[in-house]
C-alpha cells in the first residue's frame, strides 16, 4: 500500500490527513510512541521533544512576572508546548492554540488521549481551528508571547502560504500583535543567519538559544534544535 512507504518495522498507520492547501500528514504509532510524518518524513514525535517544552519555558521565562499573560501558539503537534506552557503559567494566564488541522485535534483527543492529558480542557486554553497567520494579522497588542511551531523552521514547510509568517510583512504584523517588550519565538531545526538578520531589520532584539532536542540522547544521537527569540520594543502600538 501507498500510505505504507517510509514506515519502519513496528509502525502502525492510525490516521492521514492534509493541511489545507499543502502537505500530507500521517499519524503513526509504535507501540507506545507516536510520531507525525509530513508525507515521508517526520515532522514531531513523542520520543523526541525536549525544544518544543524548551519553546514555552524558557519563553515564559524571558517574559518575567506579568499580570494575566496572553500566549498565542502557532501549531498544537503533538501538544508538548501547550503543555509545558501551562505547567509554568498562573491561573490568570490565556493561552490561545491555533490549529488549522481539525484532524490534529481529533488525534490528541482521540488515540493520544492519555497523552494530551486533559490540556485541551484547560480553562485557560482556548483553541482555535484556524490559520495562525489569521491571528496574528488581525491582532494590535494582544499577546505577550507567539510561539510559532508550525514549520521545521522559519519557512513555509507544511504549506507555501506560511511563508508569509516569516517575511517582511509577516514580521512587521507580528510586532503589532506584540504588547511592549512582547516575545516571537520561533522553533527551528537549524540556524537560520538570514531569518535573524530580517528579524533584527524589523527592529526586535534577537537571540538564537540551541536547546537539546533529546535530554535522553547522548553521543552520535545527540543533536540540537534552536529557539530563536525576538523581542520588541516598550513603544506602544496605536491603532488607527
Amino acid at each position: 500500500m501507498a500510505d505504507d512507504y517510509g514506515l519502519q518495522p513496528g509502525d502502525e498507520l492510525v490516521d492521514t490527513a492534509h493541511v489545507p492547501n499543502g502537505a500530507r500528514l500521517r499519524l503513526i504509532r509504535n507501540c507506545d510512541d507516536f510520531a507525525i510524518l509530513l508525507d515521508d518524513n517526520e515532522l514531531m514525535s513523542t520520543d523526541i521533544y525536549s525544544s518544543e517544552v524548551a519553546l514555552a519555558t524558557m519563553t515564559c521565562k524571558r517574559l518575567g512576572e506579568r499580570e494575566a499573560p496572553q500566549l498565542l501558539i502557532g501549531g498544537y503537534g503533538l501538544g508538548f508546548t501547550m503543555r509545558a506552557a501551562l505547567d509554568v503559567l498562573g491561573h490568570d494566564a490565556s493561552v490561545t492554540v491555533a490549529e488549522i488541522v481539525p484532524e490534529i485535534i481529533d488525534w490528541a483527543r482521540g488515540p493520544m488521549k492519555s497523552l494530551t492529558a486533559g490540556g485541551l480542557d484547560d480553562a485557560r486554553v482556548q483553541l482555535v481551528q484556524d490559520d495562525v497567520a489569521m491571528l496574528i494579522d488581525c491582532a494590535v497588542g494582544a499577546y505577550d508571547a507567539i510561539l510559532l511551531d508550525v514549520d521545521n523552521g522559519p519557512e513555509g514547510l507544511t504549506r507555501r502560504v506560511n511563508d508569509w509568517l516569516y517575511s517582511k510583512s509577516g514580521l512587521e504584523a507580528a510586532m503589532t500583535a506584540l504588547r511592549p517588550h512582547g516575545i516571537l519565538a520561533v522553533w527551528s531545526a537549524t540556524p537560520d543567519a538570514e531569518f535573524v538578520t530580517l528579524l533584527s531589520q524589523a527592529g526586535f532584539e534577537v537571540a538564537v538559544v540551541a536547546v537539546k532536542a533529546n535530554d535522553k540522547a547522548i553521543g552520535k544521537d545527540a543533536f540540537e534544535h534552536v529557539i530563536i527569540f525576538a523581542q520588541r520594543g516598550g513603544v506602544v502600538v496605536q491603532q488607527v
